[in-house]
């Protein structure tokens, strides 16, 4: 299968999704910090304030601003992004959902909530323990486009 971001002579290229029409498309990753005892008990009482609330608006933010970040991503109209940060006895998963109405799929917008989700924790968690790890990070379905993708 050739790769869509270079030309036939192996130059950089954004990819032309001009004739493409829009349509619904959906994306979902997933990842994993893995956290330090120390950690989860000082989650809900840290000197810089709700480290959830602020991962989760980050992950949002992160979202919106995908094409500014990684230099070939089309820029697009989000319809919602969905992020949820959980604690759980493997460290603080983290959920993006990304939708959109568009030419082009909304998996890279997925993942880059996921991880400034992730990197966001990790700088409000730093001074207790810098031994954090965001790892597992993974598309876990796409719909819309070409063809619908889940991870079995």
């Amino acid at each position: 299968m050739p790769l869509t971001h270079t030309d036939e002579s192996g130059n950089v290229q954004m990819v032309d999704v001009g004739g493409k029409a829009d349509t619904p498309r959906v994306a979902r990753a997933t990842g994993l910090l893995k956290i330090q005892p120390s950690h989860r008990e000082a989650l809900s009482n840290l000197p810089k304030g709700d480290a959830l609330t602020t991962a989760q608006i980050a992950g949002i933010l992160g979202a919106k601003r995908t094409a500014d970040l990684i230099p070939l991503c089309h820029p697009l109209p989000l319809d919602s992004v969905d992020v949820h940060i959980t604690p759980t006895e493997q460290g603080i998963e983290i959920e993006a959902i990304a939708r959109t109405s568009a030419k082009t799929g909304v998996e890279m917008e997925a993942y880059t909530a996921v991880v400034v989700a992730g990197i966001t924790l990790i700088d409000m968690l730093k001074g207790i323990d810098p031994d954090l790890t965001l790892t597992e990070v993974r598309l876990m379905e796409k719909t819309g486009g070409k063809r619908d993708w889940k991870r079995t």
